[in-house]
């Protein structure tokens, strides 16, 4: 069975650590599983409900909440910032929480992060499960994916994951979150 995925990558930053590992995932999902980038929430205004009211969902929260809606599933690829979400991702993810027939309702979602530190983004994994299960997504629980000390798994000039048991991990993950879809594809026809 085919599956459409969305990655969403919580950091801007080009030589993130975080969309390597993301733009590693297509060459590490089972066969069946089409992996794309989501489209950027750079540009996103600050969430503010007076410029919602005043000026509706501006095109480019539609957009990623079009790619969101289209997927069968989402996985997030995120550092963690100050023990938390990145600012930029969590005010992505309040704008489409505001979206009319909100996109991650339901929607089965898998959360990867790697950052500097030992825990590998524990806390920011911890932050944004909460916030998917207020928005009614559906989280993969394991396996999980933390990447820590990234530095050392993957090379910064080539975008490699250089880790064999780090890359085993995550396809493992993406083993398990395409049997995950499914699952909850069969649910919802029932």
């Amino acid at each position: 069975m085919a599956v459409n995925v969305v990655c969403i990558c919580g950091s801007l930053r080009k030589g993130s650590y975080n969309r390597m590992v993301m733009n590693a995932l297509p060459g590490l999902a089972p066969a069946g599983m089409k992996l794309t980038e989501s489209p950027s929430f750079a540009d996103f205004p600050n969430y503010n409900a007076d410029v919602q009211e005043a000026s509706g969902i501006p095109p480019a929260v539609q957009k990623l909440a079009d790619a969101i809606r289209a997927a069968d599933g989402v996985i997030f690829n995120s550092p963690e910032y100050n023990f938390s979400i990145p600012g930029g991702l969590k005010n992505a993810i309040d704008w489409v929480s505001r979206v009319q027939n909100q996109p991650f309702v339901g929607k089965p979602v898998a959360i990867q992060s790697a950052a500097n530190g030992p825990l590998g983004g524990g806390r920011m994994q911890y932050d944004l499960r909460r916030s998917m299960i207020f928005l009614d997504a559906a989280t993969l629980n394991k396996p999980e994916i933390f990447i820590g000390n990234v530095s050392t798994r993957i090379d910064a000039k080539t975008g490699q994951i250089t880790d064999q048991q780090t890359v085993e991990f995550i396809r493992q993950q993406l083993a398990a979150f395409a049997k995950f879809i499914e699952q909850r594809q069969a649910i919802s026809k029932v």
